[in-house]
């Protein structure tokens, strides 16, 4: 197995915005999605490397030194330069270096399609005043290593293409990590909340077998996948139904490539039972439109909870989704639950609070430690909880930057965590959130954002 190890080259910053359109700018998004890959890189045990963390000023000369000084003029060193397109089109791109095969990029652009992106091309591009080098100094300054450029989408796309941009960006994030670990031999696993249920296509596979193996069809493959055509690749990533996909209400959120008759197979009825119960009068769907799919069941809310504190597991739930549902997080349920693991089972009785004298003693023992993962480092620990690496080791007497997993660290205390910030240059909600040691979620909760757009100047409620 090789020994990969990932720089990650969040595209333009500081002075250059990249591409703007829809209010938005591309250097936001390429930061948001790439301080995504980097934690979820460290989670799977990976060396990884931004080439910026801030909303910085890079020259392509600077750009290139910060990725060949990371790790070595090395193949083994794969680089992920995030990038948004323009110029009025819709999905996906990959660009790969001439010096390497196509097989990185066929297979990141198979797992972005996965994830419900529109797929246009894997392509290289020649320099025209010298076709013997490549065209971006991204892939042609890079030395030995293996880059790749991902244009996640266009945006100046279609308002709604734009909001699955930004709604869906660690799904898209994740499904370039995935491509980027089975390309290296790297296990993977999916994070909570964002397992896509995939295949990957095997050698005499077809989608008639594929739709035989998980029972259903041809068309409902084609739609998930976004394909054309019924022509498939050995190693192509395929997103396939799965019992998570079924909401356990009796509604649907809408997603990219749904169809009034897709969505009537998908739930055993019928195009014009959805069009009666929605008040529908044409064919046509929005993007996260919310459709009814039965009749209310008003015993469904008291069947969810036994009491104020539990609750009990149902078809499709996960650790992730019932932390969404009561605002708490998964590790929190884990304690709770002493569960070592993420698997649940239905009908499973789970504590969701303690008493609050309870949570209150916890919370003096707790609040201030932290139990070393796979993957971290001091570095990764200090940036988490806003500290530094000096101060994680003189509270823990560490001579040392080494760490064990399992290993209990002293933490600083969060007691003068401000209530309110004031959003200045450069933030993003992301950055936030990991600068408070909160989530993306939490932040939208508490100041009611429909969106994840800021302004220079808004204050946001914090804690």
């Amino acid at each position: 197995m090789d020994e990969l190890k990932v720089v990650i080259d969040p595209g333009h910053g500081g002075s250059d915005p990249g591409a703007v359109a829809n209010g938005k700018n591309e250097k936001d998004y390429t930061l948001m999605i790439s301080q995504y890959m980097f934690e979820r890189f460290n989670e799977l045990g990976v060396p990884v490397t931004l080439t910026r963390d801030t909303d910085e000023t890079l020259s392509p000369t600077e750009r290139t030194q910060r990725i060949l000084s990371a790790y070595g003029n090395s193949p083994d060193v794969v680089v992920i330069s995030n990038h948004l397109n323009a110029g009025g089109g819709t999905g996906a791109e990959v660009i790969y270096a001439l010096r390497n095969s196509d097989t990185l990029a066929r297979n990141v652009l198979s797992n972005l399609g996965a994830e419900g992106q529109t797929m246009r091309k894997y392509y290289q591009r020649r320099l025209p005043s010298d076709t013997s080098k490549d065209y971006y100094f991204i892939h042609r300054n890079t030395g030995k290593t293996e880059p790749i450029i991902v244009e996640y989408g266009f945006i100046d796309d279609t308002p709604e293409n734009v909001r699955f941009l930004e709604d869906n960006y660690k799904r898209l994030a994740e499904a370039v990590i995935r491509a980027v670990a089975l390309y290296k031999g790297i296990d993977y696993i999916a994070p909570p909340g964002l397992m896509s249920n995939t295949y990957i296509v095997q050698k005499g596979d077809s989608l008639y077998s594929i739709a035989r193996k998980y029972n259903t069809t041809i068309e409902e493959l084609k739609s998930l996948n976004n394909l054309v055509s019924n022509t498939l690749q050995v190693g192509q990533i395929l997103r396939v139904p799965s019992e998570e996909d079924t909401p356990s209400s009796n509604t649907y959120v809408v997603q990219k490539g749904d169809s009034l008759y897709s969505i009537a197979r998908r739930f055993n009825t019928t195009v014009d039972e959805l069009k009666s119960l929605n008040n529908l009068t044409s064919n046509v769907l929005q993007i996260n439109q919310v459709l009814k799919i039965s009749e209310d069941d008003n015993t469904m809310e008291d069947d969810d909870m036994d009491t104020a504190n539990t609750y009990i597991v149902q078809k499709g739930d996960s650790l992730y989704s019932i932390a969404k549902k009561f605002n708490t997080t998964v590790e929190q349920l884990k304690s709770l639950n002493n569960l070592t693991s993420n698997v649940l089972q239905i009908n499973q009785v789970l504590k969701i609070s303690e008493d609050d004298n309870a949570m209150e003693d916890d919370n003096m023992d707790t609040a201030n430690t932290y139990v070393v993962q796979s993957g971290d480092s001091l570095y990764s620990i200090a940036r988490k909880f806003n500290t530094t690496v000096d101060e994680l080791k003189s509270l823990n007497n560490l001579t040392s930057n080494l760490l064990q997993i399992n290993q209990v660290l002293k933490i600083p205390s969060s007691s003068d965590i401000p209530t309110t910030y004031t959003v200045v240059a450069g933030d993003n909600l992301y950055s936030i959130a990991r600068k408070f040691n909160t989530t993306v979620d939490n932040l939208k909760t508490l100041n009611n954002l429909t969106s994840n757009l800021l302004n220079i100047g808004q204050k946001l409620i914090i804690r």
